[in-house]
């Protein structure tokens, strides 16, 4: 006699809103520091990445060998997101910013109205110099982008750059490209709190310093909406085995974020009654 069985449970993916983009995955992932366009489009495809941040610059996407990078991405499976890495200046970014915007329509790709802006202030440790952050977030909001704004972890500079009208806030976890993974969470922590206050959806993604799948997942579990991250996965010694790791440490590290860690404690708490008593022993 046949009976009736419950249809598996189907759990709809969780979603989140960045600007007027709606993203599945959590993971941002650059297109830089990769061996060869090819194992970039590899590690990407592994990484389960929606949105890829192009590094827009002088070079105008063109690398040494003459080969454009758009060649190498889908613009129909990723949103590109435009950025002004290497600029060290307000001036310089707001030009490569438009210049983004310029490539991007021409390919009506979603992602020409926005940017991810960087602006350096020194060279040694690609630190954002706040003052002409700021600056530059005012004039390219006033121009229509969206602006995801890399700054550092400081809280105030955060709350700044959310009221000049940044689309997101992208706290650094630690210096680009160092892998030192989150060394402040607790200045994370007071971000989130400043960022979020008012507006408990507005995004906030780690940017930079990464290094492997468990920052990634630390990140996550401070309660940030996701992660930008490049060299974690282009300078790991298996990109692709990386790219999957990061893709699947934002996962976890989301999911226990929802979930809700057990509070530390100084002394152990038994995990069996101490009371009761004992089954007997099966014959």
């Amino acid at each position: 006699m046949a009976t009736d069985v419950a249809p598996p449970r189907v759990q709809q993916p969780e979603t989140f809103q960045l600007g007027s983009h709606t993203l599945t995955s959590r993971l941002i992932v650059g297109t830089g520091k990769y061996a060869s366009y090819a194992l970039m489009a590899d590690a990407l495809a592994e990484s389960g990445t929606e949105c890829v941040t192009v590094a827009v610059r002088r070079e105008r996407l063109v690398n040494e060998r003459g080969e454009n990078i758009l060649d190498h991405l889908d613009v129909s499976r990723y949103l590109l997101l435009p950025n002004t890495a290497g600029c060290f200046s307000a001036e310089d970014a707001v030009r490569v910013a438009r210049l983004g915007r310029e490539i991007l329509l021409g390919l009506e790709n979603p992602g020409a109205d926005w940017v991810k802006l960087e602006v350096l202030g020194d060279s040694r440790t690609l630190l954002p110099d706040p003052v002409a952050t700021l600056a530059a977030t005012e004039q390219l909001v006033a121009e229509g982008f969206q602006v995801l704004c890399y700054t550092t972890d400081d809280p105030v500079s955060a709350k700044r750059l959310k009221e000049a009208g940044a689309t997101s806030v992208m706290p650094a976890g630690s210096p680009i490209g160092s892998g030192q993974g989150i060394l402040n969470p607790n200045n994370i922590r007071i971000c989130l709190e400043y960022l979020k206050e008012d507006d408990p959806d507005y995004p906030v993604i780690v940017d930079a310093g990464v290094g492997t799948a468990s920052d990634v997942t630390q990140a996550m579990e401070l309660g940030v909406d996701g992660v930008l991250l490049n060299t974690g996965i282009a300078h790991a010694a298996d990109p692709l085995r990386m790219a999957r790791a990061m893709k699947a440490g934002v996962e976890a590290g989301r999911d226990a974020w929802l979930a809700g860690r057990i509070p530390k404690k100084l002394y152990a708490t038994a995990s069996s009654p101490e009371t009761g008593t004992i089954a007997a022993k099966p014959r």
